[in-house]
């Protein structure tokens, strides 16, 4: 009797620290992204696990590495799109070919689709087609004239548009735009095809044609929950609430709501599991407020200064050795260059299989761009020191660690100040791209905003980063009114 009271008691501790365990759900930065990763979220907290989210993850590639690598748990994805993109497999691969493949080669798998199947299409305005006859893909091989725009994904996936172009026989040159900008530039006519998911809320709202596949490029793209094997047998049954669940119709409606009613996606997600009957209702508050702006601002602080102090603790020892071995000082600022000329958001994606996402590879982004200004600044700074004082300074016996403490330091200490004041800047800037990998901060907004074509929100993010930037140049300015001597100061400033 009391080893069976004894079991009973271990299954239910087991339950309830399965119930406590963090979920990290992510989500690509896109509109419907958002939506469904929030009906995860929710499904997953009506249930009883905690969850994190992992929100704006910069398309497919950083959402699957930051998978791949266990980062996150789970995010909403398409069976076309990991045929395609991640497999490399033919396009006719159905979902359930998918499943042995993921599992045995990463130990991954997939959901039953959700009910919908969101296709990539090429669109054109209505006034367009009707006026050039366009109706399916193939009639573009006509009219080399017309403005094609395509999202940047799209550009280079194995399912985007150089293979498509081939299939085809397009000769247009697109231009790459984020794929929220796009429907703006179409309906401004700027430009005149763009690509779009099949359930966009835009193409209704914009008087958009879908041209027909007419030779069958694209793959079926039903909606999944793509999460690692490890995640609890009690999550995995919950997130296949969603199985058959959503409609194309249904999902289009959801899209026009987050952007042309300015709704939250979490207020969204909820609304529609409450009517379906598959979570029970609960607040949803908009975390949008002045309290968020705050909870934003002081984490985009934070990522600042720790890759800046890092910086500073290896950058400026490093200038005074280089100071004293300029041999070394070329390969070592060739190699800082370089780093800094790494685009940072190509520089975010190649860390994660390393760092996984959020805060840990956005510090290691962010320090390596402070390097370059803090160490040059350092050795030009002490370079530069006038040498009849370096020669008074020998002449009255100082030793060579004396010199450089108490008269070459501090000479070049406005030099040095301008370095880290360059770097703290740049670091508030790049620190914006740091939501790509779930790090939060102002770029939440920024991204999302994005998505969204919503300039509020942008600027949401956008004042406070600009803000914090102009409000750090006050305190630079304060430290070398204090630290440096007048004379030094004003030939500086």
């Amino acid at each position: 009797m009391r080893s069976i009271v004894y079991t009973i008691f271990l299954i239910m501790c087991s339950i309830a620290v399965q119930a406590q365990k963090s979920i990290r759900v992510g989500a690509k930065h896109f509109n419907e992204g958002y939506i469904l990763s929030e009906m995860i979220a929710l499904i997953l907290e009506d249930g009883g696990f905690t969850v994190e989210r992992k929100f704006n993850l910069g398309g497919t590639v950083v959402s699957f590495e930051a998978l791949r690598t266990s980062a996150i748990d789970i995010y909403p994805e398409y069976t076309g799109t990991i045929a395609a993109e991640i497999l490399k497999q033919n396009r006719s691969v159905t979902a359930a070919d998918l499943a042995p493949l993921l599992r045995d080669n990463w130990s991954l798998e997939i959901s039953a689709p959700y009910g919908f199947n969101n296709t990539y299409a090429l669109v054109v305005p209505q006034e367009l087609a009707d006026k050039a006859a366009l109706k399916t893909i193939s009639d573009l091989a006509q009219h080399s004239e017309l403005r094609i725009g395509m999202s940047f994904e799209f550009l280079k996936r194995e399912d985007g548009w150089d293979n498509l172009a081939r299939h085809y026989g397009l000769r247009q040159q697109p231009t790459g735009l984020e794929h929220g900008l796009a429907y703006q530039a179409i309906h401004e006519k700027k430009i005149d095809v763009t690509d779009a998911y099949s359930t966009d809320g835009e193409i209704k709202r914009y008087e958009l044609v879908v041209l027909k596949d007419d030779k069958v490029f694209f793959p079926e793209y039903q909606a999944v929950s793509f999460y690692t094997a490890a995640l609890p047998v009690r999550a995995k049954a919950l997130v296949h609430k969603l199985t058959g669940a959503i409609t194309e119709t249904e999902m289009q409606r959801m899209n026009s709501q987050a952007l042309f009613e300015q709704r939250s996606h979490r207020e969204i997600a909820n609304e529609f599991l409450v009517s379906k009957g598959l979570i029970g209702s609960k607040d949803t508050a908009s975390d949008s407020g002045i309290a968020s702006i705050l909870e934003k601002t002081w984490i985009h602080i934070q990522l600042t200064f720790m890759a800046l102090l890092a910086a500073i603790v290896v950058a400026f020892p490093l200038g005074i050795v280089l100071y004293r071995y300029p041999a070394l000082s070329k390969v070592v600022l060739y190699i800082a260059g370089i780093l800094q000329t790494i685009p940072s958001i190509a520089l975010l994606a190649l860390l994660i299989p390393l760092a996984g996402i959020g805060t840990t590879p956005a510090v290691i982004a962010l320090f390596l761009y402070a390097l370059l200004p803090i160490l040059r600044n350092t050795m030009i700074g002490l370079f530069t020191v006038d040498p009849p004082l370096k020669n008074v300074a020998t002449a009255m016996g100082l030793t060579r660690m004396q010199r450089l403490r108490l008269v070459e330091i501090p000479l070049a200490m406005p030099m040095i100040l301008a370095g880290i004041r360059t770097a703290a800047v740049i670091n508030v800037g790049t620190a914006t791209l740091a939501a790509f990998i779930g790090a939060g901060g102002l770029g939440e907004f920024i991204v999302t905003g994005l998505a969204l074509n919503n300039t509020s929100l942008i600027l949401k993010g956008a004042v406070p980063a600009a803000l914090l930037a102009v409000i750090l140049e006050l305190v630079f300015e304060a430290i070398e009114w204090l630290l440096i001597p007048r004379h030094l100061r004003q030939k500086v400033l």
